[in-house]
């Protein structure tokens, strides 16, 4: 069975400021490179990265990198290039997580990956209901094709089974999207 990591990281931080925000540290380390050394600790085939900035490629070591250049911020457009990407590769199981959730455990994303069999997709289940990261077996990548828009896998994730769905703690599935998020990660209670 080839395993592929997917890492969406080509989104334009709008709401972060004029600074990219997967570029700004948190424990000493850029936003994004927390989520690369995550995903190199999960058992994958191939790990796959979508930026549009060089400077977020470089933290990517050992990824194959998909470039996008044109300015597009749309999350299923990546998405959709990212997916492109590990189909070539020969994904049976596709991995996929954000760069802007730096707490996400490779526990976490192993027990993901684990849970998505052939006919059903995995994910994390947070306070909210069902979120990213996810697994999607090979029988739904073309699913995964066809997004629109800015919302990204949402309504494949409100499909999954919640016996297919792995309970996280809120506090692990922070994302960062404003200064704001970032300065509250280490804070109990902050925004999931």
């Amino acid at each position: 069975m080839i395993r592929v990591g997917l890492v969406l990281a080509a989104g334009q931080s709008w709401r972060f400021g004029s600074e990219n925000k997967l570029l700004q540290l948190y424990n000493g380390l850029p936003l994004a490179d927390h989520v690369a050394d995550t995903f190199r600790a999960v058992p994958l085939d191939h790990r796959i990265v979508v930026v549009s900035d060089p400077q977020v490629a470089a933290l990517f070591d050992g990824f194959d990198v998909v470039h996008l250049d044109d300015g597009t911020s749309e999350q299923s457009r990546s998405l959709r290039h990212g997916v492109r990407h590990a189909v070539h590769r020969g994904a049976e199981r596709l991995l996929i997580g954000l760069a802007d959730m730096p707490l996400v455990d490779a526990g976490t994303l192993t027990q993901i990956l684990t849970g998505c069999t052939d006919t059903t997709a995995s994910c994390a289940r947070g306070v909210a209901g069902p979120m990213p990261p996810a697994c999607f077996p090979t029988a739904m990548l073309s699913d995964l094709m066809t997004l629109k828009g800015d919302r990204g896998a949402g309504a494949l994730l409100r499909d999954i089974p919640v016996a297919a769905q792995v309970l996280v703690p809120p506090d692990r599935l922070r994302d960062v999207d404003t200064p704001a998020d970032l300065a509250g990660l280490d804070q109990p209670g902050s925004k999931t």
